[in-house]
């Protein structure tokens, strides 16, 4: 999505655009599945943010509403905690979500919930403009930002979302609530950064979104206008190395066939363009590496599509089981680090995750009278020497099972609705997109000094750029269409 937001940004701009895709289709870790009439979204299922897209098809053509339905969703969420009780959640309004939540846990909750949102949007209004629209240069972005204390003092860099959530809520359900937002780049909330509070702040702010059809109508929409611009796609077409010579850049295809290229501009994950694209001898991919190394690999997701017979009613368009040990999610996925000596245990599945479903009230995704989830929980990414092998068919079946058990447990058994079932696991993912083990954001936000670590939009090497979820300022749907205006502003006009 990022490398075709960006290619429809600069071939408006009058540039000649070519896309090289891999595979035989668009839209990347947007992906999507059928069974019968069952549709699935196999990646994103949330949209937040639509006027990044809006502003991206105005830009470029037509708006954004000519091409696809966006429904914004009343009740959005309902989340289940490991004590039985349930909260749930509109679509938008702060006001409205801090009512639901005095409703659903009473005392100080509601209050202590809208302290925490005032608290975010402050966070928002620093950190939107120097931190998600514009490239960041590494830590001298920070540095850049030191003489304004009120600004650090706002984003707390010192101090992790789950210290922050402890601080300002007396009821544990709402920091174990905060806590999954760090799951939405792939992170700990006991790592990530405190400014992550701007993701609930922006979810209930500017709304929470489904697209008719599902997301990937999205993409669907975005291909339709690069076609219209021109843009030519040739699929089934691997870049196997880029080299810079003189003031252009050789392109192997298939390791076969090289085409030349005055600017390129890479939507592949940033691990495999620092480690097998590029030049290994320069410089500066040296340096990128170096800076990889630094930062910890974003979790993975283990994804079970379910066509299932019937309705279930309490159901909102998302919902989370929460289990009773939310750090051993933390621990399983990352490895539990030992303080005395400074190691971490090796990555495992978790015993007992959070389990998300989406189970969109869309007829054209499901047929009449029945359903059609989507169920994701985090995972370690697949890394066979040093973590979890999800090339194993057996642990891929009995984890399947597992999770569809502790549907069940959680008081949805759903064994004798399942007509149809398919298992996306870290490895699989891998192999479709081509994020490395798996990782869903590319890096994680786990640290103070990670945005900074991420790779750079604007590289070292003259004329080459990163866009997507992997590269600044990270993955999601509004992200990596960030990253896509931010260098095709970098780049300019033809």
């Amino acid at each position: 999505m990022g490398g075709m937001a960006c290619a429809a940004r600069l071939s408006a701009k009058g540039h000649n655009v070519t896309i090289f895709e891999s595979t035989d289709t668009w839209g990347g870790k947007l992906g999507s599945q059928t069974f019968e009439q069952h549709k699935f979204d196999t990646g994103p299922s949330l949209l937040t943010l639509p006027a990044v897209y809006r502003d991206l098809f105005l830009k470029t053509g037509k708006p954004l509403e000519e091409s696809i339905e966006i429904v914004e969703l009343e009740r959005a969420f309902r989340y289940q905690f490991a004590d039985g009780s349930v909260l749930n959640m509109p679509g938008a309004g702060i006001g409205a979500c801090a009512s639901a939540i005095g409703e659903a846990f009473g005392g100080q909750s509601a209050d202590e919930w809208r302290a925490f949102m005032q608290r975010a949007a402050k966070m928002w209004a620093v950190t939107r403009g120097p931190f998600l629209e514009s490239p960041l240069n590494g830590m001298r972005s920070l540095l850049a930002m030191s003489w304004r204390l009120n600004a650090l003092v706002t984003i707390a860099p010192g101090r992790s979302l789950r210290s922050l959530a402890k601080h300002c809520f007396t009821d544990p359900r709402l920091v174990t609530l905060v806590d999954r937002y760090a799951t939405y780049s792939g992170s700990d909330p006991r790592q990530a950064p405190a400014a992550l509070a701007t993701i609930p702040y922006i979810e209930q702010t500017f709304g929470a979104y489904h697209v008719a059809g599902g997301l990937r109508e999205l993409g669907r929409a975005l291909f339709d206008r690069c076609v219209a611009l021109g843009i030519n796609f040739e699929f089934n077409t691997k870049v196997t190395h880029v080299r810079k010579v003189n003031n252009s850049f050789q392109v192997l295809l298939n390791d076969s066939v090289t085409r030349e290229f005055d600017i390129v501009v890479a939507n592949a994950d940033a691990h495999t363009v620092y480690n097998s694209i590029l030049d290994q001898d320069l410089p500066e991919v040296r340096a990128a590496k170096r800076n990889l190394k630094k930062v910890t690999p974003s979790l993975s997701g283990f994804v079970i599509n379910l066509a299932l017979t019937g309705k279930t009613p309490e159901l909102a368009h998302h919902n989370v089981y929460f289990p009773a040990d939310y750090d051993d999610e933390f621990d399983s996925v990352f490895g539990k680090l030992d303080s005395t000596f400074g190691t971490r245990s090796k990555p495992r599945p978790t015993p007992k995750p959070a389990i998300y479903i989406c189970n969109p009230q869309d007829e054209a995704m499901t047929p009449a009278g029945d359903e059609s989830w989507f169920v994701l929980v985090n995972a370690p990414r697949h890394d066979p020497d040093k973590g979890v092998d999800w090339n194993s068919d057996e642990l891929v079946s009995g984890y399947t099972h597992s999770i569809i058990d502790q549907i069940g447990t959680a008081g949805f058994d759903i064994r004798d609705r399942i007509k149809w079932q398919n298992t996306i696991s870290p490895a699989q993912l891998e192999q479709r997109t081509g994020a490395h083990g798996g990782s869903i954001y590319g890096s994680s936000s786990n640290g103070m000094r990670a945005a900074f670590l991420r790779p750079r939009n604007v590289t070292d090497i003259e004329n080459f750029y990163l866009v997507g979820g992997s590269a600044h300022p990270g993955g999601g749907l509004p992200l990596v269409a960030m990253s896509a205006d931010i260098v095709a502003q970098k780049i300019g006009r033809a």
